[in-house]
């Protein structure tokens, strides 16, 4: 049978301790997570985001086109022309038209750089590719902008040059999904 002073001496805070924390003296703490790491994962989210607002705003082109096809197809509208006009609405739709081509082109190769360019900074690779995406994303006033700003800010750090360095992504691993799922 156990003594009242082998229990006490058993269970004594000092054993319990040690024996749950083992010895205090070596256990390092954990690695504080590098700040420029976390802002390159937010500005491969920032660039996933900014590119679905180009897809969105290809639609928000296609309804505009529509409406004004819409408007300048309308035989009701050109029965009146006012004043001395040098074309006809329908002459204005037409050369319109490539003004919306245009900008479809503009808004569907913005986005696939920009979705790449988020690719690439997640994976800490082609950071050439993303500085020259940056300044386009200026372009896009004024989210884009933003954006573009900030990532040439984050990507021209020593720091970051650093991570880029030592971060070393065979190609065929571009292919897989930026989080774990």
């Amino acid at each position: 049978m156990y003594s009242v002073y082998s229990v006490v001496e058993i269970a004594s805070p000092a054993k319990i301790s040690q024996t749950v924390c083992g010895n205090l003296t070596t256990m390092q703490p954990p690695p504080i997570p590098s700040k420029d790491a976390e802002h390159l994962r937010v500005l491969a989210i920032c660039h996933y985001v900014m590119a679905g607002l180009a897809v969105c705003g290809l639609a928000f082109l296609a309804l505009v086109y529509s409406i004004m096809r819409m408007v300048f197809m309308n035989p009701k509208f050109m029965e009146k022309p006012a004043g001395d006009m040098p074309f006809t609405p329908a002459e204005f739709m037409g050369f319109f038209q490539w003004f919306y081509v245009l900008m479809a082109v503009w808004f569907v190769v913005g986005a696939v750089l920009t979705f790449i360019s988020g690719r690439f900074i997640h994976r800490r690779v082609n950071r050439t590719f993303s500085l020259v995406i940056a300044g386009l994303n200026c372009l896009h006033f004024p989210l884009g902008t933003a954006l573009g700003v900030f990532t040439l800010i984050a990507l021209t750090k020593d720091a970051v040059l650093q991570l880029y360095s030592n971060a070393q992504t065979p190609t065929s691993d571009l292919l897989r999904p930026p989080f774990p799922t």
